[in-house]
């Protein structure tokens, strides 16, 4: 097993607030002075986004605290999937694990010795695809026995993999549509109609959204491969202060930050069916929240 630290990749573009914000949270992890990080920063898409580009840029060079700091500045707008898929494959290539982060992210004090521990536990286990540092606050009518557990998939706010896995990721959303329906697979992957993930990964290849993370979701998905969740989430999304929530208010959808350590237990390599089911209609047990988690929904490939 291999017990090293994993490389941190944060993807960062033009919100100099949201960056410093995510960063000040990571650097409160114990682990980060032990860990190399690497920051792509995006080149602007026009005119308009270069002032602030260059403000998160000159951010990031003023970055401490951690063993090692790579800055790679992209020297064209990649676009966020686009960025992502690249910087992903590049650095796991290198070092066989990764831990992933956007710039709009607030981790817990816990999140990194969570993440490498589930990575270093799983590493060997091929049916385990990715480990997420995001949960929604399920209605859990006892404390579950278990400190986490699996669904089927991959999930993307705050998520860490594998070389092994990442090599099952399929960028071709029209392939993993078409494998979808022909093995009549349509309400399994919508969580039994809860998710609109067939719509999303329609509207990816309609180029409605150039979301990264449908077709992450899809490829780990047809391989019958897992995704491991805390049983409280260690991720709180702070997007919803950003472009495309202007005028949304903080919700549970977007996670509260469990301020205690979260140990990796020994677990059954398989679907938790009890806990997916609160996962599954969480969204609908919210009634007003529901319109948020629509809203959230409809920007998935922007803010994923």
């Amino acid at each position: 097993m291999n017990t090293s630290l994993a490389p941190i990749v944060l993807f960062v573009y033009n919100r100099l607030w949201h960056t410093q914000q995510t960063i000040n949270a990571l650097l409160q992890n114990p682990l980060a002075k032990e860990s190399e990080i690497f920051i792509y920063s995006d080149a602007a898409k026009n005119m308009e986004a270069q002032a602030k580009v260059q403000e998160v840029r000159e951010y990031i060079h003023s970055i401490q605290g951690f063993k090692n700091i790579t800055i790679i500045e992209r020297e064209r707008n990649f676009g966020l999937a686009d960025s992502i898929i690249d910087g992903v494959t590049n650095i796991v290539n290198q070092y066989g694990k990764i831990i992933v982060l956007e710039d709009d992210l607030l981790v817990s004090p816990y999140f990194l010795e969570y993440m490498n521990n589930a990575l270093n536990f799983y590493e060997n286990e091929k049916q385990v695809a990715c480990i997420s540092g995001f949960n929604f606050p399920l209605n859990y009518q006892e404390k579950p026995k278990e400190t986490s557990f699996f669904i089927k998939g991959a999930d993307c706010w705050g998520w860490a993999t594998w070389k092994r896995a990442w090599n099952i990721f399929n960028p071709n959303g029209k392939e993993l549509l078409k494998e979808i329906q022909r093995r009549k697979l349509k309400k399994t992957f919508d969580f039994g109609g809860n998710y609109p993930y067939t719509k999303m990964l329609q509207n990816q290849i309609k180029a409605k959204n150039n979301s990264w993370a449908i077709r992450w979701y899809a490829s780990a998905f047809l391989q019958d491969m897992l995704c491991l969740y805390p049983i409280y989430s260690l991720v709180e999304n702070i997007g919803y202060n950003g472009t495309h929530f202007k005028n949304a208010k903080k919700t549970d959808f977007f996670g509260n930050r469990y301020m205690t350590p979260i140990t990796i237990n020994k677990i059954p390599i398989k679907e938790n069916q009890e806990l997916k089911n609160l996962f599954s209609y969480y969204p609908k047990t919210q009634s007003k929240k529901y319109r948020i988690w629509k809203l959230l929904t409809s920007f998935f490939g922007l803010l994923k």
